[in-house]
């Protein structure tokens, strides 16, 4: 598969029959191309893989570009170094020609020596010729160059060893002689003392057996992790990594469902699992009572106090300098006031009124006086004196046009406006009328006014029917009220009366009779026609 940059420009047709013969070489009808050692190239190789860059580009289809190069560098390359312990050969005896001056060495010049300036140098006396240095040529590649371990010998990682180890025997051989000097008489602990100081945990026939513990492995179980804990001995901060099983969960605290949220992804309930429990009872008050709680409050404002001075080009950071924001917070406190009493001082000789600052201190306020009121369960006063009410700079209690009432004591519902409570009037200034004018503001409304119609047009039409009742009920309609006869007409209805019953017609005119009783419009039965009801 040859370049682009070999064969150049192709034409419409050859690049045709190029393309015409990658596929023929996919589809595996004609022979692949071969690279420079007879290699076969397989032709599904994109073309930017097989494409050899134009400063590897041979002019031939190769892969050799993608291969490791076949000139590599020896394996123990990166283990050479300078051998540092080959000693110099003999020194010279005689000054040699193009030597240094100072010491006589042929490795370097006079500029270069790191010999002492010698007031005569050896070329001049012929004395203390110093051998020439061992120069070693030791090839270093990319890697080697880059080594931070370079020419370091893992044997002298052995002194810190034997440093360690001096030291502790100087401290064992210290522990033994205070353990002399000591005076006490309990030999149990001089015993454990002694035996914390021997270098050996072998048994001692002086300092007691092997079964006493030693100070040493307690010591050094101070330093061991506790169970679920990750323990800094030195700084001294506990971290809990894990949760012991007497810990009772959060969530397991309130399993009411319309309880404190509990956020699973953080792992935290900001609010009191129980509400009716006191924060300084409960076992978990939640997350927010203990951010606002002992100090927490004041390293929020002192992060707050480093953001804002980082915001304003100081160069202050609580995490990295805590004692320089402390400080510093501390500071601008103490600025600040100064600053509030400078301008207190200055409002005051300006404007004046210091008198009105001045005030007794709260427990004087809140305190007992020698002042005693006694009230009834009205609220008035017994005995003692009540306390003066505070009064306004403005006016109190002047009622013009005979008002009985400031304005502003009454406020109308209906049309959303104020007035005066004793006559209820919403016209400001005007003459107080009294209850003839509250009557008059209510008549004059438009509910008045409706209940008003609405009531005489009730009332007329329930007399038509009353009159209707009363006439056809009345006493009056059938004689036997308070009446005024007419003599003359009475004496006509006897005389009619009596001719009738001269005829005989007394069941004729019983039924007449009852049927004029109907007419007439009564309704009462007599004892006769009871009687005669079969």
């Amino acid at each position: 598969m040859a370049s682009a940059s070999a064969v150049g420009k192709l034409s419409r047709e050859e690049f045709r029959r190029q393309k015409d013969l990658e596929a023929a070489r996919k589809a595996g009808t004609a022979p692949a191309a071969l690279d420079e050692e007879g290699k076969p190239i397989n032709p599904h190789i994109p073309q930017y893989i097989s494409q050899a860059p134009w400063y590897l580009d041979t002019g031939a289809p190769s892969l050799s570009h993608q291969r490791r190069p076949t000139t590599s560098k020896p394996p123990n390359e990166i283990d050479k170094w300078y051998d540092r312990s080959v000693q110099p050969g003999p020194a010279a005896k005689k000054y040699r020609k193009g030597a240094c001056e100072n010491c006589g060495a042929m490795t370097h010049k006079r500029q270069d020596c790191l010999e002492r300036p010698r007031k005569k140098g050896a070329k001049y006396t012929n004395q203390d010729i110093q051998a020439d240095e061992i120069i070693q040529d030791v090839p270093s590649g990319y890697d080697a160059k880059r080594d931070r371990w370079n020419g370091y010998d893992p044997a002298e990682h052995s002194t810190i060893y034997e440093e360690f180890e001096a030291l502790e025997a100087a401290r064992k051989k210290y522990r033994e002689e205070e353990i002399d000097k000591q005076t006490t008489t309990d030999l149990a602990a001089a015993r454990k003392v002694a035996k914390a100081g021997k270098e050996k945990k072998e048994a001692d026939p002086d300092f007691g057996s092997s079964d006493e513990e030693d100070a040493d492995e307690d010591k050094y179980a101070d330093a061991a992790d506790a169970v679920g804990q990750k323990l800094d001995t030195k700084t001294r901060i506990t971290v809990r990594n894990l949760r012991i099983r007497e810990d009772t969960a959060k969530y397991l605290v309130n399993l009411d469902p319309d309880s404190a949220y509990y956020d699973p992804k953080t792992r935290s309930m900001r609010d009191a699992p129980l509400k009716n429990v006191p924060p300084e009872e409960a076992k978990f008050a939640g997350e927010n009572f203990f951010r606002y709680t002992g100090e927490a409050p004041e390293v929020q404002q002192l992060q707050l106090f480093a953001w804002q001075a980082a915001q304003r080009g100081n160069d202050i950071h609580l995490n990295a300098a805590p004692t320089q924001g402390q400080l510093l917070h501390e500071e601008y406190r103490e600025k600040k006031e100064k600053m509030r009493d400078v301008t207190k001082v200055s409002v005051l000789a300006k404007y004046g009124g210091e008198q009105y600052l001045e005030r007794a201190p709260r427990e004087v306020l809140d305190g007992q006086s020698e002042n005693y009121v006694e009230y009834s369960r009205t609220g008035q006063v017994i005995k003692g004196k009540e306390r003066a009410k505070a009064r306004s700079k403005y006016p109190e209690d002047i009622y013009i046009n005979n008002h009985t009432a400031v304005w502003g004591s009454w406020y109308d519902v209906a049309s959303g406006s104020w007035g005066y409570a004793c006559c209820q009037s919403s016209v400001h200034m005007s003459y107080c009328a009294g209850e003839a004018g509250k009557e008059a503001a209510q008549a004059s409304t438009a509910k008045a006014l409706l209940t008003s119609s609405e009531s005489e047009a009730t009332t007329t039409r329930m007399e038509e029917p009353r009159s209707r009742i009363e006439q056809n009920y009345s006493k009056k309609r059938v004689g036997e009220g308070n009446v005024a006869l007419d003599k003359e007409r009475l004496a006509q209805a006897l005389a009619e009366e009596k001719k009738r019953k001269e005829r005989g017609g007394d069941e004729e005119g019983h039924h007449s009779k009852r049927k004029r009783g109907l007419d007439i419009g009564t309704h009462d039965v007599t004892e006769e026609e009871l009687g005669k009801q079969p």
